[in-house]
């Protein structure tokens, strides 16, 4: 069973040693380039307290962003800001996710995110977990996937392992971090291939995060994977 409380706490940490890490930087190096194409690591910070406040919106039964449009513009409109203002944003939006969060509600229920997509209410903070440490991450300001708590690297990846089970244009494979094993891809009575390597190699391939050569393929060519 998912512990959202738990998962609430660990939003928090995640979040605290975000605002910690960023409040080292300038105007300048906000403004500077992130590992995400075409972000800056404004936009990134401005992505997340909007994300912060999506899902509130998702908690409440609303619409999580009014359109895709919409979102991307809001992102455009506050990557700019100085630093002072971003970390004041960020802080104040993950103040009321967690204040919504609290609220007493029936978590099992279901709720409606982007594109259609749907999931238990009680997913919805691990979901705010990996958008701040993955996030985190793409800052590039020193926190790497292998910094990561293990017990997030590891839900994330069956997290992942999941979302590509049974799609049919990745190839059907097991993965393996010598400690555990994971299932994705085809249908397939067994494994095309197995992918091999540390937990976060195998999170960053997985997540978009890196190109897998850090990774051992055994059968075939490394699965490609579609776009998150």
């Amino acid at each position: 069973m998912l512990d959202h409380g738990h998962d609430l706490a660990s939003v928090r940490d995640a979040t605290d040693r975000l605002l910690t890490a960023a409040a080292k930087l300038d105007n300048a190096s906000a403004a500077g380039p992130s590992r995400l194409p075409g972000w800056t690591r404004g936009h990134v910070l401005a992505h997340l307290a909007r994300n912060a406040d999506a899902l509130v919106n998702v908690l409440r039964g609303r619409p999580m962003y009014a359109s895709g449009d919409a979102r991307d513009a809001d992102i455009e409109r506050d990557a700019p800001r100085p630093i002072d203002v971003q970390l004041a944003d960020l802080r104040d939006s993950a103040a009321r996710f967690q204040e919504t969060g609290a609220a007493p509600a029936d978590w099992s229920r279901t709720v409606e995110l982007r594109n259609g997509v749907t999931d238990s209410a009680s997913m919805v903070p691990f979901r705010r977990w990996a958008e701040v440490e993955l996030h985190h991450v793409d800052l590039g300001i020193g926190y790497e996937l292998e910094d990561l708590p293990t017990e997030f690297s590891e839900r994330e990846i069956d997290f992942l392992a999941e979302r590509f089970s049974g799609h049919p244009g990745v190839t059907a494979a097991r993965l393996t971090d010598a400690a555990r094993a994971w299932r994705t891809g085809r249908e397939a009575t067994e494994p095309e291939v197995t992918v091999s390597g540390p937990a976060p190699e195998l999170l960053g391939w997985l997540a978009g995060r890196r190109d897998g050569s850090g990774l051992t393929v055994e059968g075939g060519s490394l699965p490609a994977l579609p776009p998150l």
